[in-house]
Order: C-alpha cells, then sequence, then structure tokens
C-alpha cells in the first residue's frame, strides 16, 4: 500500500490557496484601478499655434493618474484618476465638430465660433444649433496677426489685392477670422489669391517668397510666427481704423488689442483685433467631473505650471474666467466660480448668470 503523502501535500495546497488569493485580490486591486481611471480629450489646435501647447499645460495640470503622488506632497493635484489628454486639429472649426459627433469631451475653441456653432449662426447658418455646447472657462485674448515680410512694400490690408495670402486652413478658426478681416477691408476672395496652409508651412513658404502673406489668430507669441521672424524681417499689418470699428460692431466678440513691441524681433507695437479663446465641454458631462476639472484649473500649481510653460499662460487667471462668455457655463463649473464667490448665488438664481451669459450679442 502507497504511504500517505496527504501530509506532505497541505503545506503546499495551503501556499498554493494562499497565492491564489493574492492573486485574486491583486486582480480586483487592478480592475479596479482601471475602473477609477478615466480618460479626457481635449481639442487644441496646430502645433505651430497656441492652443496645442497651452492645451498641453492644462491636460497635464488637470490629470491625476491612478498612483500618482499626493497634491500636498508635491504631486499631481488634478483630479484623482484623471488622464487628459491634448489632440491636435486644425483649429475651433474642427474642434467643435469632433465635439458635435463625440469624438472630444471638450476643446479650446475662439469665442465667435463656439457662439455661432451653439446659435446655428454665421458659418453654421443652416445647421442645427450645438446646444449641448457649455464653457469651462475663458481663457486669455487671441490677436489676429496678419504677417508679412519686412521688404514686401504691403502697408495696409487693401494692399493684399492680387497677393498670395495664406488664410488659414480648412477647419480653423483662422480661416473664419480671416475672411471677415478681408471683407471687412474691401476685399473679396476673388481679390486675392487664398493658400489654406497650417500655421508652420505658411511662415515656411513666407520666407521662401512663395505668398505674401499669412494670417493666424492666436495669443502672442505664436510660434510659427516667431520662427519666421527668426529666419527673416518680418511686419504685422495693422487692423485699426473706420474698417476694425465696423467689424467691432457687427462682431461683438472681436476687441481692441495692441501686439507688444518687439513680442517679434524689431516688430513695433502693433494694434489688431483679438477674440476670447474658451475651454468648451458637452453638456452631458458629469457635474463632478466638470467641477473637478475646474477646480484643478484653478489650483495654484497649475498657475505655476502655465506661468513657467507658455507666453500666454501668466494671462489665464481667475478673474477673467467669467469674462465675455460665448455658451453658457457647465453646471460643475458654475458651482465652482460660486463657490469662489465670482457668482452671487442670488443674483444667480434671479437672473440665471450662472448658466447664460451676460455679455452674449444679440442675433
Amino acid at each position: 500500500m502507497k504511504p500517505d503523502d496527504s501530509a506532505a501535500r497541505r503545506p503546499f495546497a495551503a501556499r498554493l490557496a494562499f497565492s491564489i488569493v493574492l492573486l485574486v485580490a491583486g486582480l480586483a486591486a487592478g480592475l479596479a484601478m482601471a475602473q477609477e481611471m478615466r480618460f479626457f480629450r481635449i481639442g487644441t489646435g496646430t502645433t505651430g499655434g497656441t492652443y496645442f501647447p497651452i492645451g498641453g499645460l492644462i491636460a497635464n495640470a488637470i490629470s491625476n493618474p491612478p498612483g500618482s503622488r499626493p497634491c500636498n506632497r508635491g504631486g499631481s493635484c488634478g483630479v484623482p484618476g484623471l488622464i487628459a489628454v491634448a489632440q491636435a486639429t486644425s483649429g475651433a472649426v474642427e474642434n467643435i465638430r469632433e465635439m458635435r459627433l463625440g469624438s472630444f469631451e471638450s476643446a479650446l475653441s475662439q469665442a465667435d465660433i463656439a457662439y455661432w456653432a451653439h446659435r446655428g449662426l454665421g458659418p453654421y447658418k443652416g445647421q442645427a444649433p450645438f446646444e449641448e455646447l457649455r464653457a469651462i472657462a475663458n481663457l486669455y485674448q487671441e490677436a489676429i496677426h496678419l504677417v508679412v515680410r519686412a521688404d514686401s512694400g504691403i502697408e495696409s490690408v487693401e494692399g493684399l489685392r492680387g497677393k498670395r495670402v495664406s488664410v488659414g486652413e480648412e477647419g480653423s478658426g483662422t480661416l473664419v477670422d480671416a475672411r471677415e478681416v478681408l471683407a471687412a477691408y474691401g476685399l473679396a476672395d476673388k481679390d486675392y489669391k487664398p493658400y489654406h496652409l497650417k500655421p508652420g508651412p505658411a511662415g515656411d513658404r513666407l520666407v521662401e517668397g512663395e505668398i505674401d502673406a499669412f494670417f493666424i489668430v492666436g495669443g502672442y507669441p505664436v510660434a510659427a510666427v516667431s520662427e519666421a521672424a527668426a529666419r527673416i524681417p518680418i511686419r504685422l499689418l495693422p487692423l485699426d481704423g473706420p474698417e476694425a470699428e465696423k467689424l467691432r460692431e457687427g462682431q461683438p466678440f472681436f476687441t481692441s488689442l495692441v501686439i507688444a513691441e518687439n513680442t517679434y524681433p524689431d516688430v513695433p507695437a502693433t494694434p489688431t483685433l483679438s477674440v476670447g479663446a474658451q475651454w468648451v465641454v458637452r453638456s452631458d458631462l458629469d457635474e463632478e467631473l466638470i467641477y473637478g476639472i475646474t477646480r484643478a484649473l484653478w489650483h495654484p500649481s497649475t498657475h505655476q505650471l502655465l506661468d513657467a510653460g507658455h507666453a500666454r499662460g501668466a494671462s489665464i487667471v481667475l478673474s477673467n474666467a467669467l469674462t465675455g462668455l460665448a455658451v453658457p457655463l457647465h453646471p460643475g463649473a458654475a458651482r465652482y466660480y460660486r463657490e469662489v464667490g465670482l457668482i452671487n448665488q442670488a443674483a444667480a438664481e434671479r437672473d440665471g448668470t450662472d448658466t447664460v451669459p451676460a455679455s452674449a450679442p444679440q442675433p
């Protein structure tokens, strides 16, 4: 009869059972962590503009992946479990389209583009209003840059008649605003030779003499303009006078702005037009999530990150968060602004100021 070896097998069986318990516990913990992890996409713009670097800084600030060091120990101060990604696009028009399709949870957009999309006006006339569009914050002012070679002899917008002009790529807010500007100064599409280039290639083509001018809308300094200015002397054409005034009257989201002297090498202070850069989101996103994202956006560590990461980052301040909002606030964002006193609770209940942008122009 074979000796009974059950006693010998017991320690091994016990160890195996204990290992299985540990494995199951580890898998359960891993699954729990995976369930807590959320992805959040931010549509930005081209790599040669301002949206992409600013969007990347914001994505970094609001992210807080599982296992990150706590905020109070020098770690992430973002939303626990959130991984935000800044995605390069052609700009505001594409961003709004992708948000409508559900491809992005949020995006950066020019105020005028967001307003028109929300109301089904302007370039969106004839399309269903994007009523689900909501705001997290106004970020900074974007300047309209109209760049020419310093030796071009072109002194004004009217001087672009018959010239080769990059008006921005299809799907960009730059294209929409460039057409508005040119029309205000009396130039129809047939009066110039349009090119639809990204900012970087537009700068390259200007340097090489293959185009005469290019538009880019962005918070200055814009990388594509800086790169062109490092290779050849450039000038910025002024956008002022009665034409600019008429444009401001017709499009209330446009405001006057001066691009400071030597923002680009040897370029004097130049008057132009600007429009707010705003962070928009879909209304179907969880209120708690957007509250956490808004709080993370205005955390002191985020300000340090923005200030160090981009010249326009220092302009992103809480006091301007509700300035010129183009669409209603998301309830989660409104909750944060009520907590910090930017929205008066009684006034909000009476006037709806936490949901309706007070400065929105009428159709």
